[in-house]
């Protein structure tokens, strides 16, 4: 099928054409006017043309994706079809080497590491597992990513937060094509990942806990340490005012939108619980009643066990807490430094978090309903890590900032305060027997 460059014009188009430039004869109007109108005719004329044009493209590709073939020499695509004609297509060419030689035996593990925070085995473990779901098949016209590829360009994206035309150039890509591939692989990870390394322990390894948390700090019955982090957003389009962050505002002096991400630790700083998206002028407090933790404790699966948090969460029957007010006894005082020994575990589990990926240092330049997937890829990569002993560069630290709020004591049950001082005098008690 042949179409003419460019189309004869129908009746109705000619009758068009002779009535407007009998009506710039006789009407007496302005020049500019007159331009007006043939620039208008023009125009409508171009975007029949281009109409034409695009049906005709698509007509020739049907004919070759059904008979034809394809050969890609240098920069050009040529399709040919069953009768030996061929059209040539230019298809931009992108240097690859950098991601080439990151793929190749010739990069040390190091420099590897140090491009995607992770070792070699790592990286090869999570293609492996997502090769399933990451994978594409071929077009006519166009090669599949290879899934190596495809997870190296979310995985990098992820660790430096580099421009998507950083990420282009340095894998051969479209900037679209790696923002396309960004969100995707994050979407296999949390479909095919998450559930297999963010779980809730089971008893044996809840006991396990327990025990390494009572060796390290002397508090019994300890099932996890909890954080919340704040994560800067371009400002949202609506309900601004939510994600307004009043705290970093007046760090940074400009205006701040965070989104949040809370987290349960396990001893060796690996999340057992997320919680994420919440808007950055939620307290914690606020985020954890709407969490899946509050949620299993009223379905009793906390009983028994205890939540260790700052100074920012309630005490609660599940929930342990530091004493804030003045004059602290040296049993209360004992009480908030062993209990500063587990925050910590948290904190530095977030320290970690945001050291090895860096997009969530900075604003993360994503919409908001697709953020939660990012940020919880962020959360299964890091315990894919830290179960792997992938070790951080200490260059890669990023010190975190304490948002919380104390909270108002008052509306604490009697139960929740008899037990804190009960444990903080149980800890003096057992020191001096030491």
């Amino acid at each position: 099928m042949e179409f003419n460059s460019s189309p004869l014009l129908n009746q109705e188009e000619n009758s068009y054409l002779y009535s407007l430039f009998e009506g710039l004869d006789t009407a007496g109007e302005s020049s500019v006017n007159k331009r007006r109108k043939l620039d208008e005719f023009d125009e409508e004329n171009n975007s029949q043309n281009k109409l034409l044009n695009d049906l005709k493209d698509k007509n020739l590709e049907m004919v070759d994706w059904d008979k034809g073939r394809v050969e890609y020499r240098g920069g050009e695509a040529v399709v040919e079809d069953g009768g030996g004609q061929r059209r040539r297509i230019w298809v931009k060419e992108r240097s690859k080497g950098w991601w080439e030689y990151h793929d190749s035996d010739e990069c040390p593990d190091d420099e590897f590491r140090k491009a995607f925070r992770m070792s070699k085995a790592t990286f090869n473990m999570i293609c492996d597992e997502l090769e399933s779901v990451v994978t594409k098949k071929n077009t006519v016209l166009r090669m599949a990513i290879p899934v190596r590829q495809r997870v190296a360009v979310c995985i990098y994206r992820l660790a430096t937060g580099d421009p998507l035309k950083t990420v282009s150039a340095l894998f051969g890509l479209g900037t679209s094509t790696c923002h396309k591939v960004v969100l995707e692989v994050c979407a296999a990870i949390g479909t095919v990942l998450m559930p297999k390394y963010i779980q809730w322990p089971d008893q044996e390894r809840l006991q396990e806990i327990k025990t390494t948390f009572g060796s390290l700090s002397g508090i019994p019955n300890v099932n996890g340490a909890i954080y919340t982090t704040h994560i800067s957003i371009i400002a949202p389009r609506t309900n601004q005012e939510t994600y307004y962050n009043r705290k970093h505002t007046e760090r940074n002096q400009r205006p701040s939108y965070s989104t949040t991400v809370q987290g349960l630790v396990d001893p060796r700083g690996m999340f057992t619980d997320i919680c994420i998206g919440y808007p950055g002028s939620f307290s914690n407090e606020q985020i954890l009643e709407n969490s899946a933790l509050s949620q299993r404790s009223k379905l009793g699966m906390l009983e028994n066990t205890w939540v260790v948090g700052n100074s920012g969460y309630p005490l609660k029957d599940w929930m342990l807490v530091p004493y804030t007010h003045q004059n602290l006894t040296w049993s209360q005082h004992t009480f908030n430094q062993r209990l500063g020994e587990i925050e910590m575990i948290a904190k530095e589990a977030f320290m970690r978090l945001k050291g090895r990926w860096g997009c969530l240092q900075k604003r993360i330049e994503v919409k908001l309903q697709e953020l939660p997937m990012v940020l919880g890829a962020c959360c299964v990569l890091h315990n894919i890590c830290e179960m792997n002993n992938e070790e951080m560069d200490v260059d890669l630290r990023f010190d975190l900032y304490d948002d919380e709020m104390e909270m108002d004591s008052s509306g604490i049950s009697l139960n929740a305060l008899q037990a804190r001082d009960s444990i903080s005098y149980g800890l003096l008690h057992c020191n001096n027997e030491k």
